[in-house]
């Protein structure tokens, strides 16, 4: 007698590795729109025809019994599997609405270009730009890609390096003609240093000194919320402002910007991320972009 085929084996395992790429049954019903007691009733119905617990439940914590990580790995391969078929059905066409965050100058210099050329060659998808110097939550602002410049802290989050660009700090030459030119570190302290107003009390900007990277402190009249508006500040002759040299290199070519303290500069890198949320198969689009967007910025000098 042949065994009975369980059409809805796909969808078990769908919600499964959701629960654990998610950390708990209502975040997962959340992002799949369900309620928790149907997610909760689907893995007990698997749980029951495998024969065996894949979940240890308690009040405060989910984990995978070793039996568990065995189907979540399996399931994981299934559904890539799965998700390549449909590809080879549809000839690999890129669709849907793809939902992309970035920084404003960031976003402003190389998504943006980057978003028109990737829709004339991919009609079918719709994009939603969000560009904020915030860092986003993906799943709750319901972001396919989030795009992050600095270290990134630990998380359940597949990244993918963009490239990496160093700091300079400059000015207006008509600041530094009104107010000097710092020749060390410590004569920050009687210069107008704009900052931004998200960072932790008592800003500073690190310095190569003897060998050493000190953290020299500063302050001014000028608080920010995003590096576009720091950079416009900067323009005006309002400050020094330290900045991403992606940022700055063609207002510093055009003498627009002039950068100071260069002696002293620590030549600290800041990666430049792709970020998405992983746990299953990732859709085409997504995929795409992301390697749209790196063929488009192996040109960019400051970038490497």
């Amino acid at each position: 007698m042949m065994p009975r085929i369980v059409m809805e084996r796909s969808g078990e395992m769908e919600v499964f590795a959701r629960i654990v790429r998610e950390g708990g049954f209502s975040a997962a019903a959340r992002s799949l729109d369900l309620t928790p007691s149907a997610v909760s009733k689907l893995v007990a119905r698997l749980e029951r025809r495998l024969g065996t617990r894949l979940l240890a439940r308690t009040t405060r914590a989910l984990t995978l019994t070793p039996e568990g990580e065995d189907y979540h790995r399996a399931a994981l391969r299934i559904l890539r599997d799965l998700d390549t078929a449909d590809q080879a059905v549809t000839g690999g066409t890129v669709r849907g609405r793809l939902s992309i965050n970035a920084s404003l100058p960031f976003g402003r210099m190389f998504v943006a270009p980057a978003v028109a050329s990737f829709l004339a060659r991919n009609p079918d998808v719709t994009i939603s730009l969000s560009f904020t110097d915030a860092i986003v939550d993906l799943v709750g602002e319901q972001a396919d890609i989030a795009i992050r410049v600095g270290t990134l802290p630990d998380s359940a989050l597949v990244a993918r390096k963009l490239g990496q660009s160093r700091r300079v700090i400059c000015a207006a030459p008509s600041y530094l003609a009104r107010k000097g030119t710092p020749r060390e570190p410590a004569a920050l302290r009687d210069h107008d240093c704009i900052t931004f107003n998200f960072r932790r009390p008592g800003a500073s900007w690190p310095m190569a000194v003897d060998g050493e990277t000190i953290e020299q402190p500063v302050a001014g009249p000028v608080l920010v919320n995003n590096g576009e508006t720091l950079r416009q500040m900067a323009l005006e002759g309002l400050g020094l402002a330290r900045l991403g040299r992606f940022h700055v290199a063609d207002d510093i070519a055009r003498g627009d910007l002039v950068p100071v303290l260069e002696a002293f500069n620590p030549g600290d890198l800041e990666p430049i991320h792709a970020v998405y949320v992983g746990g299953g198969p990732v859709p085409l689009r997504v995929r795409a972009f992301i390697d749209h967007l790196l063929a488009e910025l192996a040109a960019v000098a400051n970038l490497h």
